[in-house]
C-alpha cells in the first residue's frame, strides 16, 4: 500500500483526521442517549408549551409578553444576574489565580491544598445550604464575630437580608463548586510541555511572567468552558433560595430566581404556558452567552 496522502503544508489529509474521530465517538456514544431522553426532548416540549396556550392552540408570543409583564419577572432576573455576574467574577479571578499558584509550587503542599479545596464539592448542593444556613445563624456559627463585627448582623434574618442574598449564594456557589474547577485547571496546566517553561526561564522569565504570558493564554479555552458551564448553572439558580425562603419563613420571597418564579408559575398557579416561556427565556440568555464566549474565545477552533 502506499504512503498516506499529504496536503501541500505536509499535514495529513482529511481521511487521515477521521481515523482518530472514532475514540471520541466511542467515550460520547453512552453519553448522547441521556441527552437526547433528558436534554433534547424536554427542551423541544419547553419550547412547544412556550409557544401555545392552555388549549394547545398556538399563541404565539403571548405567554413571553404575559410573563414579562409580571412584578415578579425583573426582580427575578435582575436577582439572577447580580448573583451569577459576582459568582462568574470570583470564579475565574480566584480559581484560575490559585491554580496558577498551586501550579507554580508544584509539591507534596501543592497536592495537600487541592485536596482541601475539593472537599466542599463532595457535598450535594442542598446539604452545602443548610451548612451555610448554620453558619449564617449568629447564635451557632462558630464565626459569630464577623457577623456580628464585620457584617453587623445581630440576628439571623439580617444575616440573609435580601439585599445580600446574591452575594451570598455566590458565596455558597464559590465554595461548593471552586475546588473541582481548581482540580480542572490544575490538570489543564499539565498539558502544558515543560519545555516552554525551561525556555522562558532561560531567557531570564520569572515565575508571575511564566503564569501571565505562557500558562494563562494557554489555558484560555479552558477558562471559557468553565464561564460557559458555570454561567449555565447560575442561571438555574433554584435550591438555594428555596431553602433560604423556608428556613427565614417566608422572609425571602418564593420567587426570588427565574426558576423559582416558573416552579410558581407551574406548580402553584397551574399556568404551564408561562412557566416554559420563562424557561425558554432562561435558555435563550445561556444560548446567547455562550455564543458569545465561543467566539470571542475561539473555543472549538483547531490550533495548527
Amino acid at each position: 500500500m502506499g504512503a498516506p496522502a499529504v496536503n501541500a503544508a505536509g499535514a495529513p489529509t482529511p481521511r487521515k483526521r477521521r481515523k482518530h474521530t472514532w475514540p471520541g465517538l466511542v467515550f460520547v456514544g453512552p453519553y448522547l442517549p441521556f441527552l437526547v431522553v433528558f436534554g433534547v426532548l424536554p427542551m423541544i416540549y419547553a419550547v412547544g408549551l412556550a409557544f401555545t396556550d392552555d388549549a394547545g392552540g398556538w399563541a404565539g408570543f403571548r405567554n413571553f409578553t404575559r410573563t414579562i409583564g409580571d412584578y415578579r419577572f425583573l426582580p427575578a432576573f435582575g436577582h439572577i444576574l447580580l448573583y451569577t455576574s459576582v459568582w462568574l467574577g470570583s470564579l475565574v479571578v480566584l480559581v484560575v489565580g490559585l491554580t496558577l499558584l498551586l501550579h507554580g509550587r508544584a509539591n507534596r503542599v501543592s497536592s495537600t491544598f487541592r485536596f482541601l479545596f475539593y472537599i466542599p464539592g463532595a457535598l450535594a448542593g442542598a446539604s452545602s445550604v443548610l451548612v451555610w444556613l448554620f453558619m449564617l445563624d449568629p447564635a451557632v456559627s462558630p464565626g459569630s464575630f464577623l457577623l456580628h463585627d464585620v457584617f453587623g448582623a445581630q440576628l439571623f434574618v439580617e444575616s440573609i437580608a435580601p439585599g445580600k442574598l446574591p452575594f451570598i449564594f455566590a458565596m455558597i456557589a464559590f465554595w461548593t463548586g471552586a475546588g473541582g474547577w481548581i482540580v480542572i485547571m490544575y490538570g489543564a496546566l499539565n498539558t502544558i510541555p515543560q519545555d516552554l517553561e525551561d525556555a522562558a526561564r532561560i531567557d531570564g522569565a520569572g515565575p508571575v511572567t511564566i503564569a501571565l504570558r505562557i500558562k494563562l493564554p494557554l489555558i484560555r479555552k479552558w477558562i471559557a468552558y468553565m464561564a460557559i458551564l458555570s454561567f449555565a448553572t447560575g442561571t438555574q439558580l433554584f435550591v438555594e433560595p428555596q431553602l433560604v425562603n423556608q428556613a427565614s419563613l417566608g422572609q425571602v420571597p418564593d420567587t426570588w430566581s427565574a426558576n423559582q418564579l416558573a416552579f410558581q408559575l407551574a406548580f402553584r398557579y397551574a399556568d404551564f404556558n408561562a412557566a416554559a416561556a420563562v424557561s425558554v427565556d432562561l435558555l435563550a440568555i445561556g444560548l446567547i452567552a455562550a455564543a458569545l464566549i465561543v467566539t470571542r474565545t475561539g473555543l472549538f477552533r483547531t490550533d495548527d
